[in-house]
């Protein structure tokens, strides 16, 4: 009895010191790349293989175009906020609940053209070809989730969507 119990005991203990270990390495791995800016463009680098002119001209942009996202970011959130708000106990969709959609959405779509232009402003500081490919993949990007989600509801609409 006392010898399964130890070994049980040992077990749990090294299961525990196992656990301890991965989430620091992992919590460091984590904090050493959100804490270098610089990495946030090395897939940009590599993939489309710049130069380090071109990477400080895009990293300049890149570095003033920062605040004007998290700004953006942060009328996204206390909208989202407002909507959350009004939305609390609703059994109805109002008035003012559209409102309130429709401000989101004006201010999601701002977003959208300011990503949008941003990443025009990136791929002319690109040599043209490798520009014409990051502003097309980066166009994809800003505006393909939302284009996925109504193309799997206008499919699901032939499928009985709806009707339940």
């Amino acid at each position: 009895m006392k010898r399964s119990l130890f070994i049980m005991l040992g077990v749990v203990a090294l299961a525990a010191a196992l656990f301890a270990g991965a989430y620091l390495i992992a919590n460091r791995v984590c904090t050493s790349r959100l804490g270098n800016a610089t990495d946030d463009l090395a897939w940009l680098r590599q993939e489309f293989r710049l130069s380090d002119p071109e990477m400080a001209r895009i990293q300049k942009l890149h570095e003033g175009y920062l605040p004007k996202c998290a700004e953006m970011c942060r009328k996204i959130a206390a909208k989202k906020q407002e909507l959350d708000s009004v939305l609390t106990g609703a059994t109805n969709v109002t008035a003012v609940v559209e409102k309130k959609l429709a401000e989101l959405g004006g201010l999601r779509a701002q977003c959208q053209a300011q990503m949008l232009r941003h990443f025009a402003e990136v791929s002319q500081a690109m040599p043209p070809e490798p520009g014409k490919r990051y502003l097309a993949e980066m166009q994809r990007l800003t505006l393909g989730a939302h284009e996925q989600v109504e193309s799997t509801m206008s499919e699901s609409t032939a499928h009985g969507h709806g009707s339940h």
